[in-house]
C-alpha cells in the first residue's frame, strides 16, 4: 500500500529547527572561487569583492570592541549586506559562499523559513537562539505581509545590536521592499528602518530564468497515477484535498520533516486552490519539495492551474509565480526520471 503524506505526523525539536538553517544541497560546495563573474557585467566581480569584504568585517565582529584597562569591551553591532539583482545572476551562490566562509554558529534561511521559525519558537526564543550566531543569511527577502515585516524588522534590528551580522538577497532594493502592496505609514516606517541595516550591492546580468514558463505537462489519469505510485519506492499518494488539510494542520516549519525520505510525491484530483490560505501553504510546500529535489506527479488539473488568475494578479504574485515555476520543474524532473 502506498504511503500518504496525510498520515505522517512529524515532530521536530527547537534544536533541529535551528540545525536545519543551512543552504540547500545544491549549494553545499559553492565558494567565492567557484563563482565565475561575467566579464561583460562588472557589477558581478564587484559583488564578489564586496562579499569577501563582508566576511572579513563580519568575522571580526565577535572579537568585540576596544577595551580599556578597567572596562569591558564596548558592544559591537553586526554588519549588513544586501545583494539586489535579477534571477539567475548568482545571488544565492554568493549568499551560500558567505555562509560557508563564516565561523560557526551560523544560519541560512529563506525569508519564509525565518518567519516560520519565529512562529514555531516564539519571538523571544528565536532571538535568543540566533543571538550567538556570527551571521544570518536570508535568501529571497520579500515583504508582502505587514505582520511579517514588523516581526522581521524588529528581529534583525535586535540581532544586529547583539553582534549578529546579516546578509540578504532579493530582487528589490531595500527602500522599495513592500512597494505596491501596503501603504500604511507604520509599515513604510518599518521598511525604512530595515533598509538602514544594509549596505546595498547591485548584481546585474542576463535574467536567465525570467522568461515565460514552459507549458505544464498533461496530468496522468487516476489509474496511471496509482500505478506510478505503486511502482516507485518511496512514493506517496494523497488527494489534493487530503494534502491541503494536512498542511493546514501543521506549522510550515514542519513541512521539511513531512517530506523527509520521500522519493516521489503523487497528488490526485488536483484542482485550483480554494482560498489564499491554502495557496500560501502550497507555496511553502513547493519550496521544500524544490530544495529537496523531490519530483511531483499529478492527476486532475494541470500544475499551472493551482493558483487562480485572481491570486496571481494580487499582492502575492511573486510567490505564486515562483511556486508554479518550481512545481513545473519538479514535474519535468519526474518525466525525466520515468
Amino acid at each position: 500500500m502506498v504511503e500518504r503524506l496525510s498520515d505522517r505526523n512529524p515532530v521536530i525539536s527547537p534544536d533541529a529547527l535551528i540545525g536545519e538553517m543551512v543552504p540547500p544541497p545544491t549549494f553545499d560546495d559553492v565558494s567565492f572561487d567557484t563563482y565565475i563573474p561575467d566579464p561583460n557585467e562588472p557589477s558581478q566581480a564587484a559583488a564578489v569583492a564586496a562579499c569577501r569584504d563582508f566576511v572579513e568585517r563580519a568575522s571580526k565582529v565577535r572579537s568585540g570592541g576596544k577595551k580599556g584597562l578597567f572596562r569591558k569591551a564596548a558592544p559591537v553591532h553586526g554588519v549588513g549586506l544586501y545583494l539586489d539583482g535579477g534571477f539567475g545572476v548568482g545571488k544565492t551562490h554568493l549568499l551560500a559562499s558567505i555562509y560557508h566562509a563564516m565561523p560557526d554558529p551560523k544560519a541560512f534561511a529563506t525569508f519564509g523559513e525565518l518567519t516560520n521559525l519565529v512562529g514555531a519558537l516564539g519571538y523571544t526564543e528565536a532571538l535568543d537562539r540566533l543571538s550567538n550566531h556570527s551571521v544570518l543569511c536570508i535568501d529571497e527577502f520579500e515583504l508582502d505581509d505587514p505582520g511579517d515585516t514588523m516581526v522581521v524588522s524588529r528581529l534583525l534590528t535586535e540581532l544586529s545590536a547583539r553582534g549578529v551580522s546579516i546578509v540578504a538577497t532579493s530582487n528589490t532594493l531595500p527602500g522599495q521592499l513592500g512597494e505596491g502592496r501596503f501603504a500604511a505609514q507604520d509599515f513604510l516606517r518599518e521598511i525604512q528602518k530595515l533598509s538602514s541595516i544594509f549596505e546595498t550591492i547591485r548584481v546585474d546580468g542576463p535574467d536567465y530564468r525570467h522568461r515565460d514558463l514552459p507549458p505544464a505537462p498533461e496530468p496522468e489519469s487516476e489509474a496511471e497515477l496509482l500505478a506510478t505510485a505503486e511502482s516507485t519506492p518511496g512514493a506517496t499518494l494523497d488527494t489534493f484535498d487530503e494534502l491541503s488539510a494536512k498542511l493546514a494542520s501543521l506549522h510550515p516549519s514542519k513541512y521539511k520533516a513531512l517530506i523527509d525520505g520521500v522519493q516521489l510525491v503523487c497528488i490526485s484530483d488536483l484542482h485550483p486552490a480554494g482560498d489564499q490560505a491554502v495557496a500560501l501553504r502550497l507555496v511553502a510546500l513547493a519550496d521544500r519539495l524544490y530544495d529537496a529535489g523531490i519530483p511531483v506527479v499529478v492527476s486532475g488539473a494541470k500544475l499551472d492551474e493551482v493558483f487562480t488568475p485572481e491570486m496571481v494578479a494580487g499582492g502575492y504574485r511573486k510567490k505564486y509565480l515562483r511556486a508554479t515555476s518550481r512545481l513545473l520543474a519538479l514535474s519535468r524532473f519526474a518525466e525525466t526520471a520515468s
